[in-house]
């Protein structure tokens, strides 16, 4: 019986596929998405203290329960162009737009905390998807192998068929479940310390598989899902100065992958090299205020999430043969770091209402020359707007909610990319174009998000011997 409820609780954490910070969530939970994902030194649920500091979970009294499930839409659009005569002698430009066509992803997140009274220590076990992308590109229908193909009317290039030097139908999901084990100390009563070590399962699938070399006669093979499990860690510090100002800081360690190795198949069923990867999770570093006084709680967060130096992200360009040309694999994503800021702002002055309001911006890892290589990967939300309630049944029970809607800051735009000259015909020197860089092209993407989320909790009991709620 254990076993089957644990194995549903894993499938369950694990079918969801997002981009919000990069490739990591934003934040956790109804409460801390509703807040922008700020919490680093403003703990308002324990979801949101375990996973972004977890010194801060010190704050909270007695046993709580947190579940939240909700569900997210990630709407990206694929661009691409050629210019005229890529298509043959006379050939005009070609352009198109298409949007992926991957559906709504559950999002769900549990976590619980305990304390014995008078106790300085503070406990909790969490169990969150903490990144993940994905997106379903269709085959471009209007394309040179179709007999009603008409160039003059809107055509995805990058979309083709493999057999037309394009992708054919592009398929990708990630994601990444992150178990933690909290453990906060206070010592004193303004300060207080906390470690977290974290246990993660991550799982993949590309169709088809850039890793991959590419067939000069098959294409690209497409792969099947494939598994990595990996340990890391968290340490956090808070300071409480029981004025009403709070300061914090946190560091989550790189998260260390096994490799991934794909079993892979052309598209014609033939079995194909299992090419090897590992994708690491990047190191967070997180500085955080907060501000409590009367009816109002503020919370200011910074993070520098460190993909620059993440394995499966700091590498770039094509894997290079012995004989000096590339063979087709991708090398990685070649992500630069970037910085999140996370604001929230929540209200109490209703009577077991309070209402927030979060806003959470992110800079684009992406550059603009690399772009082509994050086409299964579009994590290019810059603007995130948050508003979330919570309403207290009683003394013991919370419920929650949080609507979410993302934008792209414009496009992230580049060339199209083709360096293999003896499988495709594709323009590439070393020296001069050693990224296959096709002359006139453009590949493009934006992406808006949206998610409804909702929570409960349950508190046990209370550390200490006094009258209070839930923590606001």
């Amino acid at each position: 019986m254990l076993r089957k409820i644990f194995k549903f609780s894993f499938l369950l954490f694990t079918t969801f596929a997002f981009a919000q910070t990069g490739h990591l969530m934003q934040g956790v939970g109804a409460v801390n998405m509703s807040m922008g994902g700020a919490a680093t030194a403003q703990p308002l649920d324990i979801s949101g203290a375990m996973h972004w500091n977890p010194a801060t979970l010190s704050a909270f009294d007695g046993s709580i329960l947190k579940f939240d499930i909700g569900m997210f839409k990630g709407t990206p659009t694929l661009y691409s162009s050629l210019p005229a005569d890529m298509l043959g002698p006379g050939a005009p430009p070609v352009s198109g737009a298409t949007d992926s066509e991957l559906g709504v992803s559950p999002m769900p997140a549990i976590a619980f905390t305990w304390s014995k009274p008078e106790s300085k220590n503070t406990f909790g076990v969490s169990m969150f998807g903490v990144s993940g992308f994905g997106v379903d590109f269709p085959t471009e229908s209007n394309n040179p192998l179709s007999p009603s193909f008409n160039p003059t009317e809107s055509s995805n290039p990058v979309l083709y068929p493999q057999q037309a030097m394009g992708f054919g139908n592009l398929n990708s999901n990630y994601m990444l479940l992150q178990v933690g084990f909290t453990w906060a100390y206070e010592i004193s009563d303004k300060l207080s310390i906390g470690v977290q070590p974290t246990v993660n399962y991550a799982s993949l699938t590309m169709e088809p598989n850039p890793i991959a070399q590419p067939s000069q006669t098959l294409g690209y093979p497409v792969s099947e899902a494939t598994a990595s499990y990996g340990i890391g860690g968290q340490f956090g510090i808070f300071y409480d100065t029981q004025n009403g100002f709070k300061v914090g800081a946190s560091y989550k360690t790189q998260q260390y992958m096994s490799e991934m190795e794909f079993d892979s198949k052309y598209l014609d069923g033939s079995t194909a090299p299992s090419p090897k990867f590992t994708m690491n999770y990047p190191a967070v570093y997180s500085v955080g205020l907060g501000y409590s006084k009367a009816d109002f709680d503020i919370a200011l967060d910074y993070r520098y999430v460190d993909y620059a130096n993440t394995e499966g992200f700091e590498a770039s360009g094509w894997e290079i043969a012995d004989n000096g040309f590339p063979t087709g694999a991708v090398n990685g994503f070649g992500w630069n770091s970037m910085s999140v800021v996370s604001f929230g702002l929540q209200y109490k002055g209703f009577e077991k209402l309070p209402l927030r309001l979060g806003y959470t911006y992110s800079s684009n890892p992406i550059e603009d020359e690399l772009a082509f290589y994050s086409i299964p990967a579009t994590a290019v939300i810059a603007n995130a707007f948050q508003f979330g309630l919570s309403y207290d049944i009683n003394e013991s029970f919370r419920i929650d909610g949080v609507y979410h809607y993302g934008m792209s800051d414009g496009k992230t735009e580049g060339q199209l990319l083709n360096p293999t000259p003896q499988a495709f015909g594709g323009p590439w020197d070393a020296t001069t174009n050693p990224l296959g860089k096709i002359p006139g092209s453009t590949v493009a993407y934006d992406m808006n998000t949206w998610m409804v989320q909702f929570g409960i909790s349950y508190k046990f009991g209370k550390k200490n011997n006094t009258e209070e709620v839930l923590p606001e």
